[in-house]
């Protein structure tokens, strides 16, 4: 299936996909529908990277889409790439996915005789690996509204600007009497899928937002993670990047 083709046409240029056949989704009417309400908001297969910002979607939900997109490659790419294929394609350096693990989002994938929705740790089973079948179609993703009030950063680093990333993070958190509540923090591109990190939202839980706090959680996440390459540079990336992601929802 091609909607925006940004992951697939390379890698057919390069000589490694060659499908049989190709089928072009663009026409299929709806398929670019982009459906915000209270409860969150509803994004079709051909729905691209750009149209997903603040302009959009509103409250801190569409913030932080617009601090996620702004990360995505270059304009054209964001342009023409798709929120769906992103997650299909699930690879771990993808902002898409991190955001939809983040924000617990649900897929609903579509084949001849079944519809099934699946959450994204159902959905996502490693490098490039998802629950996806043969003959199935990503024809949905749910991301649930964030409360009113949420605090929400996102930090990426790559070593140039377009490239993938060599680490990203997430931090989103309430304040309730001036402490931090529900805090969610999840990293990307370190290991071979992205995940929320328990033990570092658990660190952060129920502090007052202040440098210290960060620091503590920060490293919680770099302990609670299992680096796919260098170990000591994955922990030091990650630790950093928790830390500037929970300072720029502060």
């Amino acid at each position: 299936m091609l909607a925006g083709g940004q992951s697939l046409i390379p890698a057919m240029a390069l000589r490694l996909a060659r499908p049989a056949h190709l089928v072009d989704i663009n026409g299929v009417v709806g398929f670019d529908r982009l459906e915000p309400s209270e409860s969150g908001v509803r994004i079709g297969p051909c729905v691209r990277h750009a149209a997903l910002g603040a302009e959009a979607v509103p409250g801190p939900l569409g913030r932080l889409l617009s601090l996620a997109r702004r990360h995505i490659a270059h304009a054209p790419i964001r342009a023409r790439g798709t929120f769906c294929g992103s997650l299909a394609n699930a690879d771990a350096a993808s902002e898409w996915c991190l955001v939809a693990v983040a924000l617990g989002a649900t897929v609903t994938l579509r084949s001849q005789g079944r519809v099934r929705q699946l959450a994204m740790a159902e959905f996502l089973l490693g490098a490039m690996t998802t629950a996806l079948e043969p003959d199935e179609l990503l024809v949905e993703a749910h991301l649930p509204a964030l409360p009113a009030g949420t605090r929400v950063g996102f930090h990426e680093y790559a070593r140039r600007a377009g490239d993938f990333a060599e680490v990203m993070a997430l931090a989103a958190y309430e304040l309730r009497d001036g402490l931090v509540s529900d805090p969610r923090i999840a990293l990307g591109a370190v290991e071979g899928r992205a995940r929320r990190l328990p033990a570092a939202e658990a660190a952060l839980a129920g502090q007052r937002p202040h440098d210290a706090a960060f620091r503590r959680a920060a490293e919680a996440a770099a302990a609670e993670i299992t680096p796919a390459d260098d170990a000591e540079d994955g922990r030091l990336l990650a630790r950093a990047a928790v830390a500037r992601a929970l300072s720029a929802a502060a």
